[in-house]
């Protein structure tokens, strides 16, 4: 969770990531060997009276007939044509015909979307680190090269919003893989990739025979003429067409008398919007009111007048799936609670009870049995779908005031179910996208009064998912933005400069992260004062980056001298200022004082083990230095012991491929062979290089590291 000044950085001696205040850590998975067939990601369910139609059939004979399908509809701008629906059917035919070994799917709407699926697919298949998507995603792309042995795959790439997204993304040319990619663009760019197959509307007999079988299916039937009209209103729209449908089979009303309801919402639509065009994604009027009358109906359901602020609110958040924790948690249940309230204003009886999670989640079935989302309890990071045509209905209907308060509602609600330990890949990944998704839907309004600390959750995600160049971009934007929109000596705008110079040094721009920290600690000690949290936070970044850009004793000085304000402003005890006890003892060492190192390390391991416990990171990490000053110390048999001890605690609490485990591990075979073991460091190295290999692959540098690490080993054994 990031700090709420920002980010405070030390360094870790013998790992090659720094550390941050409120760093996400990840579980790693557990080691097991993939079968076959393997599923990644979710399927969209089927929809209700899905239509067997021409495209199923082209579709088909395209992707059967090698290399890429790209689907994309006739009418450039219109949704709800059935694109993903129609992928959903073939790669479930796909599956349960045994065609393929290996399912990814993937919803594709930004690229980093993309390059999550593929790192999760990576992890399951290739037990590559998840901290580290952009070089899994990378080596998932390389295993699907075409090699001997190499199992059959279908990757479906739904709902593309830009071509561009998928640069060096494209899965390869492969006889024994397909990829299905579904898209609203129509680029020339797409068929140098494979065959496009157009979708349009469905045909007037696909649209009457769609309404007949929802009604047969319920024991009841409707003129022909009726139904076949009621589908011409709709324009012959499939998502226009399955809400018409639900909401016939919900209220058992006629089809005629529907087209009634229909035509009067029409036109009090109409009188709202009168300018042609107003209508999101070009739809109808009667669509529209489609949505409208289903609306009205899903909150007119037990619990009554919960699903339509449910609804608003999901119509902010990434529509290919939003966790189920987001729409039922406190924030949620609090926005909920406030329309119940305010539709019982004038109510003589006695105030409503507050909503509770139970009537949350019945907000939701409601919305799914009127077909407005779909609702999947059991996909429990992708627990609710719902089209982006609905969304933009949705939107476009609320008042610009109310749309921004829902906006800070959902950044509310994501924050809430934002784990402080990023142990489920999947879900911080769903939740990034939901982030990002609200963002842009949001525009300015979550940069008012203030930046909106889901901002900053988002960037740090980012920079500690290992993504930091796309963590530098963000908090980028994040400060123009503030800069345009607060002023350049808002506390945000300040704030967001101190990320975004802290990740530039992640980065490995030391000396521009030390430029950035200088120029803004001036600003800070004007606008905060000097005992202000954020303006320590930056004095520590900026001696941490001075340190790293070769000024070793100035970094000692200034830590020496931000530990006395740190102690006089925050107290001994608190983490930040456990930090920079860290930093300092750590620069000691690299100035020279290794055995001052030492003295500090331990004195600073029973502080950590006493405030934080045992198993949290800045408690191991104080171990992992403790034990690599002893050996730099000149103590390398007490080194090797305690990167021992220190691994089995490693394995426990974050298992055996996370990437401290590995640096572990180097240590742990370095010092054994300091030690004057070299046989026993060519065993371990050996051991580690495979696991290097399989998690990281043959190019990362810590693979190249190892794979040397063996060699100079080798020769220390061969002149013992």
């Amino acid at each position: 969770m990031p700090p709420a000044g920002g980010v405070l950085v030390h360094a870790v001696q013998g790992s090659l990531a720094a550390h941050h205040i409120g760093q996400v850590t990840y579980q790693a998975a557990p080691r097991h060997t993939v079968s076959w067939p393997h599923q990644v990601g979710v399927i969209p369910r089927r929809a209700g009276s899905f239509q067997d139609r021409a495209e199923v059939h082209r579709l088909r004979a395209a992707v059967n007939g090698g290399g890429t399908a790209v689907v994309c509809q006739v009418l450039a701008g219109m949704g709800g044509v059935g694109k993903t629906q129609l992928a959903a059917d073939h790669a479930r035919r796909a599956w349960a015909d045994g065609q393929v070994d290996l399912l990814v799917w993937v919803t594709a709407a930004t690229r980093q979307a993309v390059i999550d699926a593929y790192a999760r697919a990576a992890a399951d298949i290739l037990h590559t680190d998840p901290a580290d998507p952009e070089r899994a995603a990378q080596a998932f792309l390389a295993w699907l090269e075409p090699a001997p042995g190499r199992p059959r795959w279908l990757i479906v790439l739904d709902d593309v919003a830009d071509p561009a997204d998928l640069r060096d993304l494209w899965p390869p040319a492969h006889p024994r893989g397909r990829t299905l990619v579904t898209t609203r663009r129509r680029d020339a760019a797409l068929a140098t990739h494979g065959r496009l197959v157009p979708v349009g509307l469905f045909t007037p007999a696909e649209a009457t025979a769609h309404l007949r079988h929802a009604l047969t299916a319920q024991g009841r039937s409707e003129p022909e003429a009726d139904l076949a009209a009621l589908a011409e209103d709709l324009g012959h729209l499939p998502l226009a067409l399955s809400q018409a449908a639900a909401y016939l089979v919900d209220t058992g009303l006629s089809a005629a008398a529907y087209r009634t309801r229909l035509a009067d919402r029409a036109r009090q639509l109409a009188d709202l919007l009168p300018e042609p065009g107003e209508l999101p994604d070009d739809q109808s009027a009667p669509a529209a009111a489609a949505w409208s009358l289903s609306v009205d109906r899903a909150n007119e359901l037990r619990p009554a007048g919960l699903a339509r602020p449910m609804l608003q609110l999901a119509a902010m958040l990434d529509p290919n799936g939003i966790p189920e924790q987001v729409l039922t948690g406190e924030s949620t249940l609090g926005h909920l609670t406030d329309h119940r309230l305010f539709e019982h204003r004038y109510s003589p009886t006695p105030k409503p009870p507050a909503v509770t999670e139970e009537e949350a989640a019945g907000a939701l079935r409601a919305l799914h049995r009127l077909s407005l989302i779909d609702h999947s309890p059991a996909e429990a990071h992708q627990a609710v779908r719902i089209h982006q045509i609905v969304q933009r209905a949705i939107r476009e209907s609320l008042g610009p005031d109310y749309r921004d308060a829902l906006a800070h509602i959902a950044a509310d609600a994501l924050i809430a179910a934002w784990p402080d330990t990023e142990r489920d890949v999947g879900l911080t990944s769903a939740l990034r996208a939901n982030a990002t998704a609200l963002i842009a839907c949001a525009d300015r309004s979550l940069y008012q009064p203030a930046v909106h600390p889901v901002l900053y959750y988002l960037g740090e995600s980012l920079g500690n998912s290992g993504q930091v160049s796309a963590a530098i971009h963000h908090f980028q934007l994040v400060t123009n933005t503030a800069t345009q929109g607060l002023g350049p000596d808002h506390p945000s705008t300040l704030r967001s400069r101190s990320d975004l110079a802290a990740w530039r040094g992640e980065a490995g721009d030391t000396v521009g992260a030390a430029e950035a920290a200088t120029l803004l600690l001036v600003d800070q000690l004007k606008v905060l004062g000097p005992d202000h949290p954020n303006t320590l936070i930056v004095r520590s970044n900026l001696a941490l980056w001075r340190g790293k850009a070769g000024d070793a004793a100035g970094a000692v000085t200034a830590f020496a001298d931000l530990l006395e304000d740190y102690l006089h402003v925050l107290g001994p005890d608190h983490p930040h200022t456990l930090i920079v006890r860290s930093n300092l003892a750590e620069w000691r060492g690299e100035a020279g004082d290794t055995a001052g190192a030492v003295t500090a390390f331990a004195a600073l391991l029973e502080d950590h083990l006493r405030v934080l416990g045992p198993d949290h990171p800045h408690t191991l990490t104080a171990r992992n230095n403790l034990a690599s000053w002893r050996g730099e110390a000149g103590d390398p048999d007490g080194a090797a012991s305690a990167f021992a001890a220190l691994l089995e605690d490693r394995l426990r609490v974050l298992g055996p491929d996370h990437p401290d485990t590995l640096t572990n591990r180097n240590n742990l075979a370095h010092w054994t062979g300091e030690a004057g073991d070299a046989a026993g460091a060519v065993t371990a190295f050996a051991a580690l290089l495979e696991d290097h290999l399989r998690v990281l692959g043959p190019d990362h540098p810590h693979t190249l590291v190892t794979q040397s690490s063996i060699s100079r080993w080798l020769r220390h054994a061969g002149e013992q």
